[in-house]
């Protein structure tokens, strides 16, 4: 058995970091390339073990999923940012954590919550006009943490405090960019980044705390959200402290709108892109909607749109890799991953592998029909991640992307003056470096 997979060589100490932080979608494809589906490469200190084949990520994130846990690198900064919340909570405690959140996602609360979805796409779409241009990631965020906060937390927040939060998410997103200073700097220490992190955090605590203080104002019988699922557990359950319940709201803001506008940005720009696809979506749309509100039972009908926005996710996973730490020696594919090491699954790189995709580079959401997903291995997607530990708002992200995307294409294109390029920016999530703007072209069903 080989002590370690071959990989890209590194520089002492810092080992890739350099070629990493530059540009890791390249580089962790490169590996895949020259490498193949194990490979091993250096950040700093940390050894990482780069799998890209479906049925070893499967091994990792479901078949063992209790050797691995959340890696230690990022430890320090999740802990300020996410305390510990679901994201970031391990063993027992999160298993009780995400047994008293269930109820939030389960499929009536869904039903309930695709009302507010509609309306708050309505309410935007309103708000529009022929011929204007948008950044179309600040405007999905716009409605996204609208819809969030409704439905998880039954308040309706101001423009003025969405504006906010949306702006408080670049100091916070900063912080987990690739770079020898966010991977080797305790965040303690007082560089600008940090200062603006944290002070970003700050900031979003006091806009928390503004909401749960109108909570207080207001019969709680009268919700039946996440918040009072935490503040009935907290009645009996000493681990369920203030402090909790803050890591709780923070993770949800934060990870339960996110995914969804960039999953939507992406959408938009890949429609402007692919004109046969856009034509297709309308004709669905105004086939099976003609002009009235979708619903989620109008959700088993429109099948082409809930391919459109699987494909964008397949070429632009908003989480873009999945790191995991390894708490005891596993084998893959005649290679032994010692205890302390750290496990990279990098959905860039997997999504878009030849082996499972043809033409992987296209946006081609028919490929996402049930003869072709059938054919592929499982973990060959996984946008949502894995295993015990996948993502508790899929269901929820998917039923609100898909009518978000209904509902707006119903009333408007949105189109590209020229050449529209997107260049990349690594963080928690994948971002536009730069904003994508589009025009508003208004349209009505055929």
């Amino acid at each position: 058995m080989d002590a370690v997979p071959p990989g890209p060589q590194g520089l002492p100490l810092i080992g890739n970091i350099p070629q990493y932080a530059h540009d890791p979608f390249s580089f962790m494809t490169q590996c895949q390339r020259e490498y193949g589906d194990i490979s091993h490469f250096r950040l700093g200190p940390y050894d990482m073990y780069q799998v890209t084949d479906p049925a070893m990520i499967e091994q990792v994130l479901v078949d063992r999923d209790e050797d691995f846990s959340k890696p230690d690198f990022q430890a320090n900064a999740f802990s300020q940012l996410l305390g510990n919340g679901l994201l970031a909570s391990e063993g027992e405690f999160w298993r009780r954590q995400r047994q008293r959140i269930q109820p939030a996602f389960d499929p009536d609360h869904i039903a309930t919550a695709t009302k507010l979805m509609t309306e708050y796409a309505e309410e935007l779409t309103s708000e529009w006009d022929e011929g204007q241009m948008i950044d179309v990631y600040a405007e999905m965020g716009r409605v996204t943490v609208k819809i969030i906060t409704a439905a998880m937390m039954d308040v309706r927040l101001s423009d003025d405090t969405v504006k906010e939060i949306q702006d408080r998410l670049d100091p916070l997103g900063r912080r987990f960019e690739p770079s020898a200073t966010n991977y080797l700097l305790p965040t303690w220490i007082p560089t600008k980044g940090n200062r603006e992190y944290l002070t970003a955090i700050s900031d979003i605590e006091d806009i928390l705390n503004q909401i749960l203080e109108m909570r207080s104002k207001s019969d709680d019988s009268e919700h039946d959200d996440l918040v009072s699922l935490l503040q009935q557990a907290q009645q009996n359950e000493a681990e369920v402290t203030d402090k909790l319940i803050r890591d709780e709201l923070v993770t949800m803001l934060l990870a339960g709108h996110d995914t969804t506008a960039l999953a939507l940005t992406y959408t938009w720009y890949l429609l402007d892109q692919y004109p046969r696809v856009e034509t297709k979506l309308h004709d669905e749309l105004d086939r099976v909607l003609n002009g009235r509100t979708p619903t989620l039972h109008d959700l088993q009908d429109l099948e082409y749109t809930e391919q459109v926005i699987k494909e964008s996710m397949r070429l632009y996973p908003p989480v873009y890799v999945i790191f995991r730490e390894a708490l005891a020696p596993i084998q893959l594919d005649g290679f032994q991953v010692p205890t302390g090491a750290q496990v990279v699954l990098p959905q860039w790189v997997v999504h878009r592998d030849s082996h499972h995709y043809e033409d992987p580079e296209v946006f081609a959401p028919e490929r996402w029909s049930s003869k072709k997903t059938a054919k592929r291995p499982t973990y060959s997607y996984f946008p949502f991640g894995g295993g015990s530990r996948s993502c508790i708002g899929k269901r929820f992200s998917m039923v609100e992307a898909q009518l978000l995307l209904a509902t707006v294409a119903q009333r408007y294109r949105l189109s590209s003056v020229g050449s529209q390029s997107l260049t990349l920016r690594p963080s928690l999530t994948m971002h536009p470096e730069e904003p994508i703007e589009l025009i508003l072209r208004e349209r009505s069903p055929h």
